[in-house]
């Protein structure tokens, strides 16, 4: 059941973009970059815009690594163990969601607004993971975010 937005996220090393959806699960909108600083600060701007945002769960792009051998640490192990401390802080529920190719698409949307090419786009990368979770949603081809009742 829809009772709120949600919120894409897109980790990054040195920024976390930020995405939310409209309240019928629709369509996706670029909201802000977070410089990073240190978890406790990244943690509470994050958990400041759940609040404003009157979100209810959160879409976190993974980055998928089929080459990677069995053993090696990959960047899905760095934000899967980012997510663990970020849930610390944040209770929600985490859909975990392919990132593949959002910075691709993040930099067509970028030249299609006539954004700047030094600004950062890891909002429109947000946008992008949290649009394809939706239409994916909406296509019957992904599962909702499990929303506690009440």
């Amino acid at each position: 059941m829809k009772s709120g937005k949600l919120l894409g996220i897109d980790h990054g090393i040195k920024r976390i973009g930020i995405a939310v959806s409209d309240m019928n699960w629709l369509l996706a909108r670029e909201l802000t970059v977070i410089k990073r600083k240190s978890k406790a600060e990244d943690f509470a701007r994050i958990s400041h815009m759940v609040d404003e945002q009157k979100a209810i769960a959160l879409i976190i792009g993974i980055p998928t690594n089929y080459e990677a051998a069995p053993g090696t640490h990959t960047q899905a192990d760095t934000v899967r163990l980012w997510i663990e401390r970020l849930q610390e802080i944040i209770p929600l529920p985490v859909v975990l969601w392919d990132e593949q190719l959002s910075s691709e698409d993040a930099k067509m949307l970028a030249r299609q607004q006539r954004r700047k090419s030094t600004l950062p786009i890891d909002d429109l990368a947000a946008r992008v993971i949290l649009q394809s979770y939706l239409d994916a949603l909406r296509n019957g081809l992904a599962d909702a975010p499990p929303i506690a009742e009440g």
